[in-house]
């Protein structure tokens, strides 16, 4: 089985004219994906025939109760994890016909991940820890560094960058967190609750950079449970049960829940 290796920082298809790629391949695409866990009568249908595209520029938030696939669906988003049927592309390249290393490289460049638990290397200082994914892709530490710092102060915590995750709070190291899902030419940004662990006005400001990053071109798809962060999304998708139930506009979010509690 052949594959297709996804483009690097400063080649063709690394970043380009958005505007054009915005009205060509969606960044990303899911069809008909199925997951599913376990087998015969243990089985568990964790995502049921989803189907979403996600063009740059765009900000999509992904509601439901606890259970309804939510994760499931940015894992398989990310690449995190193989679906049991359908496809999932990333900038026109199906994640299925790639090796685990090419998989890997393709989400190192192209896609970045807030996880629930931060994830944060606890060796490495906070610039270094979002510096990291830069200098895997050949970065040299001089050119990584500043870029790190640049986006830890859009995120807030310009002031942590030689601070390790042990010094920090738990508000504090999602920020780095998120930073390192933003830093580099990335396309797709993948946030799993990222504003759990943040006071209100602090989650606040990092929708706001969320739904900046997009008004720039990236393609952010965010899980939220809150109603108010998902209204600064250009769509919400609601899931029960595995199964993507509907799909409101911003103003929408609001009348969706309490149609899905009666």
């Amino acid at each position: 089985m052949s594959e297709t290796s996804p483009a690097g920082p400063g080649e063709p298809g690394a970043s380009g004219d958005l505007a054009n790629q915005a009205d060509q391949t969606p960044v990303l695409q899911l069809r008909g994906v199925t997951r599913t866990h376990g087998r015969d009568a243990q089985a568990v249908q964790a995502l049921v025939d989803a189907s979403l595209e996600l063009r740059a520029g765009e900000f999509v938030a992904i509601m439901g109760p606890s259970g309804s696939g939510k994760s499931t669906l940015l894992n398989l988003a990310g690449g995190l994890d193989a679906p049991t049927g359908g496809q999932v592309l990333v900038e026109g390249v199906d994640l299925g016909t790639l090796s685990v290393t090419r998989r890997a490289v393709l989400r190192r460049r192209s896609v970045g991940y807030v996880f629930q638990d931060f994830n944060l290397l606890p060796g490495l200082t906070a610039a270094e820890n979002v510096a990291f994914p830069l200098e895997l892709d050949g970065w040299s530490v001089r050119k990584a560094r500043p870029v790190a710092c640049a986006v830890l102060d859009e995120v807030g915590v310009g002031d942590l960058a030689d601070r390790r995750p042990e010094d920090m709070s738990g508000g504090q190291a999602q920020r780095v967190a998120i930073a390192r899902a933003l830093v580099g030419p990335r396309r797709l940004l993948l946030a799993d609750e990222p504003t759990g662990a943040l006071d209100s006005t602090t989650g606040t400001e990092i929708l706001q950079v969320l739904r900046a990053r997009a008004d720039q071109g990236a393609a952010v798809l965010l899980v939220t449970h809150e109603a108010r962060f998902a209204a600064w999304a250009d769509r919400t998708i609601y899931l029960r049960d595995g199964r993507i139930v509907d799909t409101t506009g911003p103003s929408d979010v609001s009348v969706l829940l309490n149609e899905a509690a009666s």
